[in-house]
């Protein structure tokens, strides 16, 4: 019997604006997708943009990617 390799899906959001970012929209985004299963990898600024790109995985069931909300 052979072991399948893991798959991941991964997903990528920056969020915020060139005014910067409030942490409560932080952490509501990382809530949100901690209870859609998501296991954050990254958060980092991109310089100068005053955003926060989050950067995060799951794993890959079946090998069908699932659907999820495109909302910013």
């Amino acid at each position: 019997m052979t072991e399948e390799t893991q798959k991941w899906e991964y997903r990528v959001q920056t969020i915020g604006s060139i005014f910067g970012t409030k942490d409560e929209n932080i952490e509501a985004t990382l809530n949100e997708w901690g209870d859609e299963g998501w296991e954050i990898t990254h958060v980092y600024t991109p310089e100068g943009s005053g955003k926060v790109t989050i950067v995060a995985k799951r794993p890959l069931t079946r090998g069908i990617r699932r659907s999820r909300s495109m909302h910013q």
